[in-house]
């Protein structure tokens, strides 16, 4: 590849990624903005940036690399990536975004009122989230060692650096404008060589055993060995070898070699005549990181794909970066048309990987000898076409690459240090976030070095067996049961997400060698861990009967009450639809005069003990509640912060309170005001002035004050969120 068309390109598009970051630094004014973009980004563009952080190294570079080493078993990764996104909006979207929370551990809380829970909960993001920023580095470094010869480690340095830099300076606000933009630039970069290569195959009479296994050269081809290696023939194999062969020197020798293992030496050129069939290649201990080279495709057990499934199917719902998304989303049907358009983006994305992989086991087979089959996606343009027209094609592929690994990193990092400042940290204010910045990015960056054999789809892979072990049993019943109680939470994500933990870990330690049935069950954990976390969350719950938290059903309720529930009918009952600017605990409309009763005449706490928490729940998930005399009655009321948006007061539902007084109807402190009364976090997480900034551990956070779901008292100021004069 000419490194001087490919090394601009990069360098473009690393500044065009700090370009498009410093115009959403300049919009982020509030906390909120900074945490969340202030939940108010629209579907279109909160789908673009998720698909741009969701196109990792895996899918940019891992998933071809794998078609043309394994050949089309390895096309159940796109579909799998792909397929996580129904399953995650059937179960999960609309739910999560309605609880109100800003983290998954922030969702642990409030579902199960558990800090033990929360704090296990960060645990696993930040291992997921290391875990998954791995690759990032990793492919990273590989791309610019083809591009330019580098040292493989400074690759990773450079996306750390820009990433680091964006996200602290920005945050939610700068990265959601950064992915969007990388999206369509990955799209880009991989369909419009695509179409020339495609091209090319047609007029070189468009070759068609490109999934013949075993993959074999067109022509003849010289292949220079790198690092030492072994063949695994299962046949004799006739070759010209230049190096050493086997312990003995070879000077252009033509030799036989008979079926068995053979080693050769880094150094050794080998010449492979036309048709031979490409042998299969190990290299020790970075073979046995390697849950797709450890064998090969007709050695590889049909449990091994099932693995594959289970997880790419459910570790999506459970993905720290992807998660916190939903939540910048205004509303939970946002957050569902949110992820049905994300369903068409990557679905249209997942196309063109297996076209470069299959089109690289007709050019370029001899990448699976050389240990570079990632790198297939680069050098094929150059391959293929040749000349100019490849060395621009190559250097546009290589562009999009980079935003790649950019885009996946800034969602990570972003979602690790924001556990991090929450839950590790002192404080919660924008600079520790900033510290937390640093710590999520310097971690994973120094074990990029110590586990640089991986190919980065397995290592993805393995990051998507925990979540969906650990995250998926949690979000499924925590959404859905109601009997899920916090010690059958924390066991379940222990013995499941732990498990999975520990056969990642032997996997990558190259525990057991050799392969075999122990060997797959380690490398594809999901088909026995994700059950074994299921039910063991479920046993424990049901052993457990007295732990399930008061408040459930109103939590539940809340939940799964659609923001835009009917008002109409319920004004025949007497009640008033009352917005997030009119209920502000003890005080009266926007926080003015004083409470007025509810028409009934009885005081709200004997009320909220009549009524019981689902109906409750129904009334203030609703955002109806009793008779209130108009906003404009308030003489002092403040302006509120954000202007209406067409709907309804009663679509924007939910009350807004202060306190933590316990409630006369069983619900747990974070849910009642300092009245008593039942309260349930409102649903566009919005609020107005003074209001936003009293909001209870429920609240999700309006642009005005940016609360933390779950949390304590911080330094910042009652609401649980860091102060906006912490913001940038």
């Amino acid at each position: 590849m000419n490194s001087s068309y490919a090394i601009p390109a990069v360098a473009l598009v690393v500044v065009a990624t700090v370009l498009v970051g410093a115009f959403g630094l300049r919009i982020s004014r509030t906390t909120s903005d900074f945490y969340v973009a202030s939940r108010t980004v629209g579907p279109r563009l909160n789908a673009a940036a998720i698909s741009g952080e969701y196109l990792s190294a895996a899918s940019f570079l891992g998933i071809a690399g794998l078609v043309l080493v394994q050949g089309p078993d390895m096309l159940w990764y796109p579909v799998g990536y792909t397929a996580g996104y129904l399953v995650l909006l059937l179960f999960v979207a609309a739910p999560l975004r309605r609880s109100g929370a800003y983290t998954l551990p922030d969702f642990a809380e409030a579902r199960l009122a558990s800090q033990g829970v929360r704090r296990l909960a960060g645990a696993f993001v930040v291992g997921v989230g290391w875990l998954y920023l791995l690759p990032q580095l990793q492919g990273a470094g590989l791309t610019l060692t083809v591009l330019s010869g580098a040292p493989d480690w400074l690759g990773g340095v450079i996306v750390a650096v820009v990433v680091t830099a964006i996200v602290a300076a920005g945050g939610m606000r700068s990265i959601t404008f950064v992915q969007a933009f990388q999206y369509w630039l990955k799209l880009t970069a991989l369909l419009v060589p695509a179409l020339f290569l495609v091209l090319a195959w047609q007029g070189d009479g468009a070759p068609g055993r490109a999934f013949e296994e075993p993959a074999a050269f067109r022509e003849q081809r010289s292949v220079r060995v790198d690092d030492t290696l072994t063949l695994k023939l299962a046949e004799p194999l006739t070759v010209t070898a230049e190096g050493t062969v086997d312990g003995r020197a070879r000077d252009g020798t033509r030799l036989i070699l008979p079926a068995g293992t053979h080693r050769i030496e880094a150094g050794t050129r080998l010449t492979f005549a036309a048709d031979t069939p490409v042998p299969a290649a190990g290299r020790g201990a970075d073979d046995a990181l390697s849950p797709s080279r450890a064998e090969s495709r007709t050695e590889r057990p049909l449990y091994a794909t099932y693995g594959l499934i289970l997880a790419t199917f459910l570790g999506t719902m459970g993905l720290p970066h992807v998660v916190v998304r939903f939540y910048t989303s205004p509303t939970g049907v946002a957050a569902r048309r949110t992820t049905v358009a994300v369903l068409g983006l990557i679905g249209a994305f997942y196309l063109l990987p297996p076209v470069y992989g299959a089109l690289g086991r007709l050019y370029a087979p001899e990448l699976t000898l050389t240990g570079d089959a990632d790198a297939a996606v680069l050098l094929l343009p150059d391959r293929v076409i040749g000349g100019v027209g490849g060395d621009l094609l190559g250097a546009l592929v290589a562009g999009g690459a980079f935003a790649a690994f950019l885009s996946t990193a800034s969602g990570l990092t972003m979602a690790v240090a924001g556990v991090l400042t929450q839950d590790v940290l002192p404080s919660r204010a924008v600079p520790h976030f900033r510290l937390g910045t640093l710590l999520a990015m310097a971690v994973p960056l120094a074990a990029s070095a110590l586990v640089g054999g991986l190919p980065v789809a397995d290592a993805v892979g393995l990051a998507f067996a925990v979540s969906a072990s650990s995250f998926c049993p949690l979000l499924v019943l925590g959404i859905w049961w109601r009997r899920l109680t916090p010690p059958g939470a924390a066991a379940g994500m222990l013995v499941g997400g732990g498990s999975a933990l520990l056969a990642v870990a032997a996997t990558m330690g190259g525990f057991p060698g050799g392969g075999g049935a122990l060997h797959a069950l380690l490398a594809w954990p999901a088909l026995w861990s994700v059950p074994l976390g299921f039910l063991t969350m479920v046993l424990v719950s049901l052993a457990t009967p007295g732990r399930v938290p008061a408040g459930t059903a109103a939590i539940l309720a809340r939940f799964h009450l659609p923001e835009e529930l009917g008002t109409e009918e319920l004004r025949g009952d007497g009640l008033q639809p009352g917005g997030a600017a009119t209920r502000t605990g003890a005080e009266g409309p926007r926080g003015g005069g004083p409470r007025t009763e509810p028409r009934t005449g009885a005081p709200e706490p004997e009320r909220a003990r009549a009524e019981g928490p689902l109906t409750g729940a129904l009334r203030n998930g609703a955002g109806l509640g009793p008779a209130r005399p108009p906003a404009a009655s308030a003489p002092d009321a403040p302006e509120a912060s954000h202007r209406p948006t067409g709907r309804r007061d009663g679509d924007r539902a939910g009350s807004r309170q202060a306190g933590s007084g316990p409630s006369e109807a069983g619900v747990p402190a974070a849910a009642c005001g300092g009245d008593g009364r039942m309260r349930v976090p409102p649903a566009d997480g919005r609020a107005s002035g003074e209001s936003s900034r009293r909001a209870g551990p429920w609240e999700g956070g309006g642009s005005a004050g940016g609360s933390q779901a779950g949390s304590g008292p911080p330094e910042g100021g009652p609401s649980g969120a860091p102060d906006e004069r912490g913001a940038p």
